[in-house]
């Protein structure tokens, strides 16, 4: 298990620092949108390839934090219901959640958009508008954030096996599962 848990730092660290870099399109995505929208004040036009690149920059933010956001513990989850479940429990429901639906989700999502990206990337695809900007990039996040999700599930999933087994000394992420009543 130190081994499996060790995997589990290398991608938590990773899906950390990738999470931390991605935010920082959030600052290029607000200054594109800006300045599109005082050059459309300004001259009652603007050019339609900065909606494209804001929407490619958009799709990154999104896909590419997905590990990040599970990692933080940013997931739907029954309030009430998980406040009352002792660590244990609610361990056993995110390792079912994680098995059932997490992987075999984003496993599916990674093999049915292989395709669509290699047809993009091949084809040299045009986006819907006029400009003539390329879908690849775009679509390429599609696999890019499918692939985090599920490393940061497997993690997770280590984590949780390790606090099933006993690990004392699992990881400051399950804090909120130590702490809850048994």
């Amino acid at each position: 298990m130190g081994t499996l848990l060790k995997l589990s730092r290398a991608i938590d660290a990773f899906n950390a620092r990738a999470g931390m870099a991605v935010i920082w399109l959030v600052l290029v995505v607000t200054i594109i949108s800006v300045t599109n929208a005082v050059i459309h004040e300004a001259l009652g036009t603007a050019p339609d390839i900065w909606v494209e690149v804001q929407w490619h920059v958009f799709s990154a933010i999104f896909l590419l934090c997905a590990g990040y956001a599970l990692l933080d513990n940013a997931k739907v989850a029954p309030g009430e219901l998980a406040g009352r479940m002792g660590s244990r429990t609610h361990a056993w429901i995110d390792i079912v959640g994680t098995l059932l639906f997490l992987v075999p989700m984003t496993v599916m999502i990674l093999w049915l958009s292989s395709e669509v990206v290699l047809n993009a990337f091949q084809a040299v695809q045009p986006g819907a508008h006029a400009t003539g900007l390329v879908v690849w990039p775009a679509r390429i996040m599609v696999p890019l954030g499918f692939a985090v999700l599920v490393l940061q599930g497997v993690s997770e999933l280590i984590k949780r096996l390790a606090l099933l087994g006993g690990g004392a000394n699992v990881d400051a992420n399950l804090a909120h599962l130590r702490g809850s009543p048994e």
